[in-house]
């Protein structure tokens, strides 16, 4: 009896190992500029691998989140019933980016303007180089380099240099009196960036940098200093978990963004104080038949430095409440809640054109508030709006976008957006 058994198991295991099926060829087409071996070294499928479906699966997910590439498919050729080959179809985006950005200039005088550009797979290996230059009031500029998987395939560097120069009205308690400032922020960043597995990715790194705030002529006198400067040094981290579906323009599934800082200042420590700075934007997006995406994101912020009037977080057209303004108040924490539904109303080989309804609602805690203040409604903002896309398929990124936001309430403000790129 012991001896069937035993014979019984041996039969079961070998007729299992008989079936294995093995990957013993990958092949990749479709390629113009990224590099096959960056693309074969992203992928967890490997020749030689026992086939998974979930794993190539995954492997496709990857390399549509690629900046490179518009659209990747897998296909499955069977050689016999134990040997498979895998090919992967790629379309690759456009990537070299300009950018231009026109707005009213924080004096209410001047026009307001950024250029930029970008390239988002320098080299073929999905590295991201470029820069941008501003003019608000003042001039800002600024040069960026992210290199992911530039020493494995999960561990990559970023480095950036900023100089942004920004005409701000600083506002105390009395919201209807406020001072214009000159404010300069000159700093440099470098971050380690490792990806744990397909949905966690980390980034660890410092920054180092100086502020200088300097009144402008024929103010109020609110009681602040002239002129402040500081030095800093800053702890940077962020975490993001990512599950995002992505086919072109639609987009499902949902993302999780955490960013924390830790600044220490030297110099005027009455109003700039070492502080954390903390955001948070969770992201869910879902599919609505053929044609639909409705798209939603909660972003919470938050600062230690509570009493300073140089509060960190703006509200403006571009971040968070569209057709409220540009820049018109800073807080020192806030709750931010954006959803709205795109349609694809024409769709025509890569030309793409989407309507689009939103809600923007925000609240504010102001310097020198409690915490309390975010759900008072003492400072609440809600703007519905409607918008139009018009997207090109092949160009990452490439999205024109006008939005109309009407504002509810006390704080009624009503504008006109133009922006490129989507707005979350």
């Amino acid at each position: 009896m012991k001896k069937t058994i035993v014979l019984l198991v041996l039969m079961i295991t070998s007729f299992a190992f008989s079936q294995e099926v093995i990957v013993t060829k990958i092949e990749i087409e479709g390629l113009k500029r990224t590099k096959e071996s960056f693309l074969r070294r992203l992928v967890k499928v490997k020749p030689g691998s026992t086939y998974d479906s979930l794993k190539v699966a995954t492997d496709v997910e990857r390399l549509n989140r690629l900046a490179g590439i518009a659209n990747a498919t897998s296909k499955i050729t069977k050689n016999s019933e134990v040997d498979y080959t895998i090919t992967y179809t790629i379309v690759e985006n456009f990537t070299i980016i300009p950018g231009i950005r026109v707005s009213q200039a924080n004096n209410d005088d001047d026009v307001a303007f950024r250029v930029s550009a970008f390239e988002f797979n320098l080299f073929g290996r999905g590295q991201i180089l470029g820069g941008f230059y501003s003019r608000d009031v003042f001039d800002s500029y600024g040069v960026f380099w992210e290199a992911p998987f530039l020493f494995t395939n999960k561990l990559g560097v970023g480095i950036n240099y900023q100089d942004n120069v920004t005409f701000e009205p600083i506002f105390t308690d009395s919201k209807d009196i406020s001072e214009d400032f000159r404010f300069q922020n000159r700093a440099f960043q470098a971050s380690l960036i490792y990806e744990y597995d397909f949905h966690n990715r980390f980034e660890l790194g410092f920054t180092i940098g100086s502020q200088d705030y300097l009144v402008q002529p024929d103010q109020p006198d609110l009681g602040l200093p002239d002129e402040l400067e500081a030095n800093s040094v800053g702890v940077i981290s962020e975490y993001e978990y990512n599950d995002l579906d992505i086919e072109y323009q639609y987009v499902s599934g949902f993302r999780n963004q955490t960013n924390a800082q830790y600044i220490f200042n030297s110099g005027s420590e009455e109003f700039l104080e070492d502080a954390f700075v903390g955001t948070n934007d969770l992201e869910y997006f879902h599919r609505i038949g053929e044609r639909g995406n409705l798209a939603n994101r909660l972003r919470l912020s938050f600062t230690s430095n509570r009493d300073s009037p140089f509060a960190p977080f703006a509200l403006d057209n571009q971040v968070n409440i569209r057709g409220v303004g540009n820049t018109v108040d800073r807080g020192t924490a806030s709750v931010v809640i954006n959803t709205e539904y795109r349609h694809t109303l024409l769709e025509k080989g890569w030309f793409v054109i989407q309507s689009n309804a939103f809600i923007d609602a925000g609240s504010w805690r102001t310097p020198g508030n409690d915490i309390n203040q975010l759900f008072d409604g003492s400072t609440i903002r809600v703007n519905p709006g409607l918008g139009v896309r018009f997207i090109h398929k092949r160009i990452f990124n490439a999205v024109i976008r006008l939005d109309y936001g009407f504002g509810l309430g006390e704080n009624e403000t009503n504008g006109l957006v133009f922006g490129i790129g989507q707005f979350f």
